[in-house]
């Protein structure tokens, strides 16, 4: 959430930044400011008739004091007309208070400068390609299929038990998954994150806090009877830990990392593009996620980056890295690096990860501080990324590592795997 201070003093610079998502943000801008300059005028106004009721209470103690009861009663009189007003300006400013807030939430968060302008992924900016792309045989199988040929994943299955979009990992398909799990939480524990195991069903303040509602509602799965949301990901348990908290600026940068299974609707979402594991309704992920000053969190930013590039070159998979334009960035998003990876058999990449600087977008609506050296409370910054989401990663694994001989596994899953080939 945009904070209002910055729309006061930016608020032609947001509506440009906010144009470069297509987002035309003019009227409600203006419409936030007017609505916020009527609030500051009533709250001068109750502020005010507070202080004079306040002065004529006083006064009204001393005339009894000094035996003056007619005039005591005069001025309690007046003092009634000032609370009534009181209590009109106090209702008053919960109204405006609500517009501004109610507009102020559907605002996404604004791009930095270094987000290149467009609407569609055709418009990311590649910034890097790391990693010699196999060279395969004409007869090289898609994961799916060679998830069937070694009996790794049931499809079918999945769909027998639940629908589609829930697959069965069987066997070594199974072993592999979670040597995947183990070994991307070890690498981000090594690397400073501490890890926790949050719960996977959230409420609406904190699915609200990280911003997916109200941008996403139609995209998770939601317990109606006890309004819970299934989580999209481990991002929102794991980042609400700090809703409400004035952290320790000393503690900085917090780092955490969590393995949750992930929900997502996928609603709309057809065609070639969602066979096999390319796009799952449900799914296991290992998040990383940030706190941190507003003056350290691009160098964090740049921690998390080319800490998933070391994990895609320990996997020995080909990736590049994206810097999404406008249009392409989540609403809660100041910037995004996505990294993808090359899908040998499929021919195409697949995205494995995204890593976000949020700013003060997430923190102004989980409340979340720190103090600073000024002894004052200002908002952190927050981060996130995968670090790894699994069914796309493990896709390319199937397929790049195939040989005529079976699947060979990545030299460091293997003190996981406890097998070398598939």
């Amino acid at each position: 959430m945009i904070q209002i201070q910055r729309l006061r003093a930016e608020a032609d610079q947001i509506v440009e930044a906010l144009s470069k998502r297509g987002v035309d943000a003019r009227a409600t801008v203006n419409s936030i400011l007017e609505l916020d300059e009527r609030k500051r005028s009533v709250q001068k106004e109750l502020d005010d008739t507070l202080s004079e009721a306040n002065q004529k209470a006083k006064a009204i103690g001393q005339l009894y004091k000094e035996g003056k009861a007619q005039e005591a009663n005069a001025l309690k009189v007046e003092t009634s007309g000032l609370k009534e007003k009181s209590k009109d300006f106090t209702a008053q400013l919960h109204q405006l208070e609500g517009e501004v807030y109610e507009l102020i939430v559907s605002l996404p968060n604004p791009p930095q400068s270094a987000v290149p302008s467009g609407m569609t992924e055709e418009d990311n900016e590649i910034l890097e390609t790391v990693g010699e792309i196999p060279n395969l045989s004409e007869e090289a199988l898609p994961h799916w299929e060679i998830a069937k040929k070694y009996n790794l994943i049931d499809f079918e299955m999945g769909v027998k038990i639940t629908g589609a979009g829930f697959p069965v990992y069987n066997g070594k398909g199974a072993r592999l998954q979670r040597a995947l799990i183990n070994y991307f939480l070890d690498v981000n524990t090594d690397a400073g994150f501490k890890e926790v195991l949050p719960p996977f069903f959230v409420n609406e303040e904190s699915a609200f806090g990280t911003g997916q509602l109200p941008d996403k509602e139609g995209q998770m799965y939601q317990m109606q009877e006890d309004n819970l949301y299934v989580i999209p990901t481990g991002e929102i348990p794991v980042t609400n830990i700090f809703r409400d908290e004035i952290v320790n600026a000393a503690d900085f940068p917090i780092l955490r990392t969590a393995y949750t299974p992930c929900f997502r609707r996928e609603a709309g979402s057809y065609g070639k593009d969602v066979r096999g594991l390319n796009r799952l309704h449900q799914f296991d992920k290992v998040e990383i996620v940030g706190v941190t000053s507003p003056e350290d969190s691009e160098a964090l930013l740049t921690k998390m980056v080319d800490h998933v590039a070391s994990i895609l070159k320990a996997l020995g998979l080909p990736y590049r890295i994206l810097r999404l334009c406008a249009g392409d960035l989540g609403f809660a998003s100041a910037i995004t690096y996505d990294f993808e990876v090359w899908s040998a058999a499929q021919k195409r990449w697949l995205e494995v990860s995204s890593v976000s600087n949020f700013e003060t977008f997430q923190s102004n609506r989980l409340k979340l501080r720190y103090r600073g050296e000024d002894k004052k409370t200002h908002l952190c910054h927050t981060l996130n990324g995968s670090s790894m989401a699994l069914p796309r990663i493990l896709a390319a694994l199937l397929e790049n590592n195939q040989t005529p001989k079976g699947v060979l596994i990545p030299e460091v899953l293997v003190p996981y795997t406890r097998f070398e080939k598939i």
